[in-house]
């Protein structure tokens, strides 16, 4: 029996890295899994690999700042697997390089960022509760960051906009907790993924284990397991919280690195 077993979820940014570890976690839990993503291709390529391990899912092409889209995905999973129970909103994006500081952050790639990491969020919730309140309740996980809740001296956009991810979280926690769905956040602290080793020098990222009060850095699966327990029955009172998987970056007063998912 997995935690997850009859339960449809729906996961965005699941072509890469936590994405794609989550995706796989939720499968092989029980889920049936409708995988959302600007990458089709190799959001197919996860569906695929679930398949062939004898899961379910699907994937398609999803915008999560652009509504219309939202809707389509929303709607497919209704159509393939009868409705929706779990909801993890994991895309997410920025730019290192025009991300920079309040003065002098490019407006664009501000609006930009919002419209992905927080008006996402906002869009997918949307659509997706009413299905929730159909079949008796949900679960909702939202990813966060470490950046939500220090003052890093780059990534405003990203910062801010990862700090309204949450205060979202806690409004549909509260909103909707009567209606049996619960909202979290899980906020990661350096994840090693594939594109994050290719953009942190090895240096730095020795520099971040060694600062971590665990001695290592993270990994994928880390943030899946717990997004998994989370969106399960096992976390049934847990509501309008925000859990920081960082190893415990945050307590021992580090940074947590250019992070994300």
């Amino acid at each position: 029996m997995g935690l997850l077993d009859a339960k449809v979820a729906i996961l965005t940014g699941g072509a890469f890295g936590i994405g794609r570890a989550t995706a796989l976690h939720l499968a092989t839990e029980g889920a049936a899994v409708v995988i959302g993503d600007i990458k089709t291709d190799k959001a197919t390529d996860v569906a695929d690999e679930i398949s062939s391990a004898g899961g379910q899912a699907i994937a398609q092409h999803c915008d999560v700042a652009d509504e219309r889209s939202v809707v389509e995905l929303m709607d497919t999973a209704v159509r393939t697997f009868g409705g929706i129970d779990l909801l993890d909103h994991n895309a997410a994006w920025t730019d290192s390089l025009r991300d920079s500081d309040a003065l002098d952050a490019d407006l664009d790639t501000w609006d930009r960022v919002h419209q992905v990491n927080t008006k996402g969020a906002l869009l997918l919730a949307r659509h997706a509760i009413p299905s929730m309140i159909s079949r008796g309740g949900g679960a909702i996980v939202n990813i966060s960051s470490g950046s939500a809740s220090i003052g890093e001296i780059t990534r405003v956009a990203y910062g801010v906009s990862k700090a309204g991810v949450e205060q979202l979280t806690r409004h549909l926690a509260n909103r909707y907790g009567r209606n049996g769905i619960r909202a979290n956040a899980v906020a990661p602290g350096f994840i090693l993924t594939a594109s994050s080793a290719k953009g942190v020098p090895e240096s730095y990222r020795t520099l971040l284990a060694d600062q971590n009060p665990t001695g290592r850095l993270g990994a994928p699966d880390d943030i899946a397991h717990v997004v998994a327990f989370l969106l399960s029955d096992r976390a049934g009172y847990i509501n309008g919280q925000v859990i920081h998987v960082d190893g415990g970056t945050q307590i021992a007063g580090a940074l947590p690195g250019p992070s994300g998912p």
